[in-house]
């Protein structure tokens, strides 16, 4: 199940890519290996016990507890070239913008 050239080259004017003709050779057969891989995974037998799912009475989320700042605010503040009361100030970069 290979990716022909013209494929490669119907996908890239698609998707806008550039693509030089030396490129579309390489293109296509990396294309064809996710595909075969695609496919080898879908020929995996699996049954109910291949689900990914907690078991009984375990949560897959985790504990519901905040991490730790990496910076305190004023740290961060002092690094930044801008700040008023406590907040970065940057500068507006929309102008002219009628609702």
């Amino acid at each position: 199940m290979g990716i022909r050239p013209e494929e490669v080259r119907r996908v890239a004017e698609l998707a806008r890519l550039e693509l030089r003709d030396e490129e579309v050779g390489r293109v296509a057969a990396e294309l064809s290996a996710v595909l075969e891989y695609a496919a080898a995974i879908r020929r995996l037998e699996t049954g109910p016990e291949a689900v990914d799912a907690p078991a009984a009475g375990e949560t897959a989320l985790r504990p519901d507890e905040p991490a730790p700042p990496a910076l305190a605010p004023e740290q961060a503040l002092a690094m930044a070239p801008q700040s008023v009361d406590g907040y970065f100030l940057v500068p507006a970069f929309v102008e002219n913008v009628e609702p």
